[in-house]
């Protein structure tokens, strides 16, 4: 079975763009302060083993909520896409996005696991835009080859945040607050491009169904 190239670059870029591991940085440093490097590795690694299992299932039952509450993919894809280009103006405004937590939830973090779980894994990580996009993609992937490509894009996506959240000290010194910045705006212009592909083609198909 053969990847397919085109939807892979597709789903990495979308998924990468949304996770944001980069502009997670200095979120991940600010509440893992008080741990040493071994212990931050741990969380890091439970954050993101947590956020692919919650990714795949909501990947998997996306058919299932759609038909129980009768929802058109199309409609989800218009919803999903201007969700997701809110979240692309936070990003390139460098603003943590208010659909992902609030500082109240990450003062009510206080042990290392909730930490992973939450609000690291949820919402941080596994946020609504990543969950929108990976039920949009899921019902996108027609086919073995595109199912396998959705695969590999989400664990490359999510092996490279743990390994940012791995180097984040590093990373911090390294670019620095501006260079963190300007690349969580690239990424939010990146996000905006497909949120607005997602809106367009909802858009689009619906007419279709219609019959105009």
């Amino acid at each position: 079975m053969n990847i397919n190239l085109e939807f892979f670059i597709l789903c990495f870029s979308s998924i990468f763009a949304l996770v944001n591991p980069i502009g997670l940085v200095p979120i991940f440093l600010s509440i893992t302060q008080d741990y040493n490097k071994k212990e931050r590795d741990i969380i890091a690694l439970k954050a993101t083993i947590f956020s692919f299992f919650i990714l795949i299932i909501f990947s998997m039952i996306g058919d299932l909520i759609f038909s129980f509450y009768n929802i058109t993919i199309h409609g989800f894809r218009i919803a999903g896409g201007i969700l997701l280009l809110k979240i692309s103006f936070d990003m390139i405004e460098s603003k943590r996005s208010r659909t992902k937590t609030t500082p109240k939830e990450e003062k009510e973090a206080e042990d290392k696991n909730e930490i992973a779980y939450t609000p690291l894994g949820i919402p941080l990580i596994a946020g609504p835009g990543s969950i929108a996009s990976m039920m949009i993609l899921s019902s996108e992937s027609t086919n073995n080859s595109k199912k396998l490509s959705l695969l590999c894009a989400l664990i490359l996506v999510l092996f490279s945040t743990f390994l940012i959240f791995k180097l984040s000290k590093f990373l911090s010194k390294r670019f620095g607050k501006l260079g963190l910045r300007i690349m969580q705006r690239i990424m939010g212009l990146i996000l905006m491009v497909i949120s607005i592909e997602f809106i367009l083609k909802g858009i689009k198909d619906s007419i279709q169904t219609w019959g105009f």
